[in-house]
């Protein structure tokens, strides 16, 4: 005989697990992305693996992890930047469509940062890194995050989405 753990549950018991399961498990991802220039002006790419488009460096937190530690962690995992000073916040983005994989709300930052000191940690992720002149930057990014770009670009008040 098998054991079903949730068969011993009253069934209004199990529909308040499936209902809190539902909302647990379908929550919106925080992220964090940085629109990165050095100190001589170039911005700061990386080339994602999966879309071969170019993206804002970033990532989703790990649990645990405040905004800037995730900033730090992933500018070090995916573009080899160990000096990063964030410098204003670009604006919070959450529009549901902006990524494919799952639902995320995104903190953007603009930062100053020194250049690159090392690969990517997973070239299965990150293909390329590169440092871009503001007249060379790709017309189009991944997960729509052009947009975010253009806003740091144009500096101002903090877009909220």
């Amino acid at each position: 005989m098998r054991f079903a753990p949730f068969a011993v549950l009253p069934k209004g018991a199990l529909v308040l697990v499936k209902e809190v399961l539902r909302h647990v498990l379908r929550r919106p991802v925080v992220g964090i992305a940085a629109a990165a220039r050095t100190s001589d002006g170039r911005w700061l790419l990386i080339r994602r693996a999966d879309t071969g488009t170019w993206a804002l460096p970033g990532g989703t937190l790990e649990w645990g992890e405040t905004l800037r530690e995730g900033l730090a962690r992933e500018m070090l995992e995916e573009a080899g930047v160990l000096d990063v000073q964030v410098e204003r916040v670009v604006g919070v983005y959450s529009r549901p469509d902006r990524d494919p994989r799952f639902h995320a709300v995104t903190v953007v930052v603009a930062c100053a940062v020194g250049e690159p000191v090392r690969p990517p940690v997973n070239p299965l992720e990150i293909r390329e890194v590169r440092l871009f002149q503001e007249a060379d930057l790709p017309p189009d990014l991944a997960m729509g995050m052009r947009d975010m770009l253009d806003a740091a670009l144009r500096g101002g008040a903090p877009h909220l989405e």
